[in-house]
C-alpha cells in the first residue's frame, strides 16, 4: 500500500514541476509580457544605478514560439496526467491555460491579439477568483 501512496506522490509531483514549467514557459511567448519584463528589468537596474538603453532580453523574441510550443506540449502533458490521475488543481491548470492563450507569440494572427487577450485574461481572471473562492471557504470553515 506504501509503494502505491509513495508512486502517486511521486505522479504528482511530476505533474505540478510539469504544470509549473508549462506556465513558466509560456509567459516568454507573447511579446507584450517580454516587453514588461525587460522594462521591469530596466526599473530594476536603474534603482541600482546602472542605466541600459534598449530592451535586454529582446534575444528572447527569437526564441518566443519555440517556447510557447514548448508550453504548449508541457501543458498537454499536465492535461493527460489530469485526466488520468485527477491529482492536480483545475485552478493551475486554467491558469496555465489562460497565461498560453494570451501569449500567442504568431505574427499571423496579430489581428485576432486583442482576441486571445481577451480569452486568456478572462482565464487567468476566473482562476484567480476561484482560488480565492476556495481559499476564503476553507478559511471559513476552519474558524467554524
Amino acid at each position: 500500500m506504501e509503494e502505491n501512496q509513495l508512486q502517486s506522490s511521486r505522479k504528482g509531483k511530476l505533474a505540478s514541476i510539469s504544470s509549473s514549467i508549462s506556465g513558466g514557459l509560456s509567459f516568454l511567448g507573447g511579446y507584450q509580457v517580454c516587453h514588461n519584463v525587460c522594462l521591469g528589468i530596466i526599473a530594476l537596474l536603474s534603482l541600482i544605478g546602472i542605466t541600459v538603453v534598449g530592451m535586454p532580453l529582446l534575444f528572447l523574441q527569437k526564441v518566443a514560439v519555440p517556447f510557447w510550443i514548448a508550453a504548449v506540449v508541457l501543458l498537454g502533458i499536465t492535461l493527460a496526467m489530469y485526466v488520468k490521475m485527477k491529482c492536480l488543481s483545475r485552478n493551475l491548470l486554467l491558469l496555465n491555460g489562460g497565461i498560453i492563450v494570451a501569449s500567442v507569440p504568431f505574427y499571423q494572427l496579430k489581428p485576432l491579439l486583442p482576441v486571445f487577450w481577451m480569452v486568456g485574461g478572462t482565464m487567468v481572471a476566473v482562476s484567480v477568483v476561484l482560488m480565492v473562492k476556495g481559499k476564503v471557504k476553507k478559511n471559513r470553515e476552519r474558524v467554524n
